[in-house]
């Protein structure tokens, strides 16, 4: 018998060849999960044809652009003009902005890279908590607790700094600024996570190296950490900006249902989920009214659209850029 290792038995040409059935479920599997994408646009789309029908004689009694741009919203005189909606819904959104992203970044910067390790769990679980308080619970607690004990600093701001656009003027109680702190610390916990998230996946090596060069840790964080963050931080910028613009109950408890343009951040007014969540009831009796309250909340779909559309096109030409900025960082 001729030395030599011996040779290992070789598998039938059949058995290497997946079964029939897992061959067919593949396509099947690819078809039911384009199915359910499709699904999604389809859900948007009828969302969107049925607010418009709905709207209609609003709009044919109105006009779009009368409806959209009148400053006038009474209801019991016929008058429907949702740009004191439009006006109280941007300005709160925007202030939530203002105070919630800065202070989310920070915290989602302390959890990754500077909190002790035995405390960054029950930190990250305490900031999560935020979003399972009940959005009427932060009304309650803005309207009565929160709003008198800011009322003085309020007073002493607008004073302080009248020569500010948007600042002069009575401090009332509820106010923009009010329902703009309370979307930001609704906003917080999903920004923060999401920018956590995104910071965790900066590569070890981006740190080292920046360490390795003389930074400090500020420095590694603003040279290596945030600029790869960049687009994750603004798509999460985004979806808690989407979160303040369709938030209703709270809003509605802290920003004093006014139909006006406030002349300051101090001032009381509306938003398009207030006025729908206040009004509709009452409205089931009046068609055009109702029409009205509809034609607004698809005026909220279409804003809400419009401002997500331009977050997902600046988000992917920040990812663009910074993949093509690779290269010539590792060629220098």
């Amino acid at each position: 018998m001729a030395s030599g290792s011996i040779a290992e038995p070789q598998a039938p040409p059949s058995a290497l060849k997946p079964p029939t059935g897992f061959r067919h479920a593949d396509p099947l599997m690819q078809g039911i999960l384009a199915a359910l994408a499709a699904g999604i646009l389809v859900l948007i789309g009828f969302f969107f044809v049925r607010l418009v029908v709905e709207a209609r004689p609003a709009f044919e009694a109105y006009g779009f652009f009368n409806f959209v741009f009148s400053d006038e919203w009474v209801p019991s005189k016929g008058e429907f003009g949702a740009l004191p909606l439009v006006f109280g819904t941007l300005v709160t959104s925007a202030i939530a902005l203002l105070i919630g992203v800065p202070v989310a970044i920070a915290t989602a910067v302390y959890l990754t890279e500077l909190c002790p390790a035995r405390l960054r769990s029950p930190l990250t679980v305490l900031v999560e908590l935020l979003a399972a308080v009940p959005s009427v619970v932060y009304g309650l607690w803005g309207i009565y607790f929160l709003a008198p004990k800011l009322l003085p600093a309020e007073k002493w701001f607008a004073d302080t700094f009248s020569f500010l656009p948007f600042v002069d003027g009575p401090v009332s109680i509820p106010n923009y600024f009010v329902a703009g702190l309370i979307l930001a610390i609704m906003v917080l916990p999903i920004v923060s996570a999401i920018t956590r998230e995104v910071m965790s996946t900066v590569p070890k090596e981006h740190k080292e190296a920046a360490l390795a060069l003389g930074a400090t840790r500020w420095e590694m964080i603003r040279m290596a950490i945030l600029p790869y963050a960049r687009p994750g931080i603004a798509g999460a910028s985004m979806l808690g900006l989407g979160r303040a613009l369709g938030e209703t109950i709270a809003v509605t408890i802290v920003i004093g249902n006014a139909a006006v343009i406030g002349d300051s951040i101090f001032s009381q007014g509306y938003s398009l989920a207030a006025v729908i969540a206040n009004e509709f009831g009452e409205a089931a009796s009046d068609p055009t009214h109702r029409a009205a309250l509809i034609a607004a909340g698809l005026l909220l779909f279409v804003v809400t659209l419009v401002i997500n559309g331009v977050a997902r096109t600046y988000v992917n030409r920040a990812e663009t850029a910074a993949l093509r900025s690779v290269p010539k960082g590792m060629a220098g």
